[in-house]
């Protein structure tokens, strides 16, 4: 009995770091403008396909793939916002959410035009054997899962801290019309969260692409659920995101395993209506969510 719950906070652990990156990409961006950007989930699909396209495909080294994938998500994202969403006349929140709404339906579409409909895998990113802990099975993905989620988080903290580029997003964040008036250029603030934000979803992508089939398909339940993780752990804080998707991954592998396999995808909806009738802002509220 020990081995197996200790197997099921691994594969808790593995699937809680993936929403942890997706859910601080929607913290990213809400931090610093108030959107939710449903479109989020397709950038996940993008960075997986990418990495199925450059490192199985063309047969790039692996670190170059990541990187031309992240980086060109990223760009995507920076179009995105560009095009889509500061052309609008009045930014008005529900128009700007059907924007992103149109926006996901229009990539997953895209998807499907180049890269079809069927299923696609890599191989992990490295070939050592599993480890074993207590009987329990350490997959070496996994390890590479959560040391990149964590590397990822600890550089944006670092970012948003000690630079002042982090720190004029902090401030637009904070209140986007003072920020203005001390000279701080909020709308390529603004644009910076784009590119970040989508960049983190490439992220999750490329990490998960190993564990599970790839299609174009991908991105609505992974944008879900990391939009849950979100506002579990508080959506607009850096910290919270990540202990909400470890939380959520934590408990939908142990409601899995101990109750019923289709409780996967009901969980994260379940503890969604908890977190929002219980405790609205997240398990982080207030100020603390309102920044980096």
């Amino acid at each position: 009995m020990t081995q197996e719950l200790l197997q099921y906070l691994f594969s808790g652990i593995t699937n809680g770091a993936i929403y942890a990156v997706i859910a601080v990409g929607f913290s990213m961006l809400y931090s610093s403008t108030e959107l939710i950007n449903f479109a989020h989930g397709e950038f996940v699909m993008l960075g997986a396909m990418g990495l199925v396209t450059l490192w199985a495909g063309f047969g790039l080294p692996l670190p170059l793939a990541f990187f031309l994938t992240v980086f060109g998500v990223a760009c995507v994202g920076f179009l995105f916002e560009r095009t889509a969403i500061r052309t609008v006349r009045k930014p008005d929140h529900i128009v700007l959410i059907i924007i992103t709404v149109g926006a996901s339906i229009f990539l997953r579409g895209m998807g499907m035009l180049i890269w079809g409909k069927d299923a696609h895998s890599v191989p992990a990113f490295s070939d050592h054997p599993p480890v074993d802990l207590a009987g329990a099975k350490l997959l070496p993905q996994s390890i590479w899962i959560v040391l990149i989620a964590l590397f990822c988080a600890l550089m944006l903290h670092l970012f948003f801290r000690k630079t002042l580029t982090g720190k004029a997003m902090e401030a637009t964040a904070i209140n986007k019309k003072a920020a203005w008036l001390t000279g701080i250029p909020s709308e390529k603030m603004i644009l910076l969260a784009f590119f970040f934000s989508t960049g983190m979803g490439a992220v999750a992508g490329i990490i998960i692409a190993p564990i599970t089939m790839c299609s174009y398909d991908m991105g609505t339940m992974l944008g879900l659920k990391g939009f849950c993780a979100a506002m579990l752990g508080g959506l607009g804080s850096l910290w919270g995101s990540i202990l909400g998707g470890l939380l959520l991954g934590i408990m939908e592998s142990f409601g899995v395993g101990l109750f019923s396999s289709s409780l996967k995808d009901a969980i994260a909806f379940l503890l969604l209506l908890l977190i929002l009738y219980v405790r609205p802002g997240g398990i982080i509220m207030a100020k603390d969510a309102k920044r980096f």
